[in-house]
């Protein structure tokens, strides 16, 4: 066995013997057990330092309570993000999946802080560019650290809402950030909510690759 199914292996086993006692330590959407997690959290940065995981459970349906995997969009971390989910083991309750999938409905606002980002301040353009998939982002007041804005993350979030994580790593080769026109339709933008219907017509005609944000 090689250096990195040792960590795999040995994540999963501190996930195995732990498990129920982070599921009694639930209080509606969050565990007490902060411990825990943050055991988990090295574990995995051990096996790839990008690796992320989060639980997500839909209260109007019946079923287990998911365990995500992600890569925080480093698409060199996606093959690790695989052998993880790849090697779960069977864990009642509990279903593990990598990559956050498409979410329906998308939702029409997501609050970050004291901030209320709203889906439709955001308008999209997308362009194959040599057989490579651009997406240009608009909205007003670009930050110059696009970190330091919430509105960023919102729409990150909504990406992949909208894609998927995985097609978004995958198939989008540039994302860029540019200022919103006052007249957004007399430069062919579209309103980002129309993103997944633009993206699924020409998805297949490019080369997957990784994503750069610039």
């Amino acid at each position: 066995m090689n250096e990195t199914r040792k960590r795999i292996a040995h994540f999963w086993d501190q996930v195995e013997s732990t498990i129920d006692q982070l599921l009694e330590s639930q209080q509606g959407d969050r565990f007490d057990a902060e411990s825990l997690l943050t055991q988990y959290r090295d574990h995995l940065h051990k096996v790839d330092r990008n690796l992320t995981f989060h639980f997500e459970k839909d209260d109007e349906v019946e079923g287990p309570l998911e365990m995500i995997f992600g890569c925080d969009g480093y698409p060199e971390s996606i093959n690790a993000v695989l052998h993880v989910v790849g090697e779960a083991p069977i864990v009642s309750g509990v279903t593990f999946k990598a990559f956050n999938a498409r979410y329906d409905p998308v939702p029409t606002e997501i609050a970050l802080g004291d901030e209320l980002c709203e889906l439709k301040d955001f308008w999209f353009a997308l362009r194959p560019v040599r057989n490579r998939l651009h997406l240009e982002v608009y909205l007003r007041d670009v930050p110059d650290v696009l970190d330091m804005d919430p509105r960023v993350e919102a729409v990150m979030i909504y990406l992949d809402a909208l894609l998927g994580e995985y097609e978004l790593m995958t198939r989008v080769w540039k994302l860029d950030w540019l200022e919103l026109p006052e007249i957004p339709l007399d430069y062919g933008l579209q309103p980002l909510a129309d993103l997944r219907s633009a993206f699924d017509s020409i998805k297949h005609d490019v080369m997957p690759v990784g994503i750069r944000i610039h």
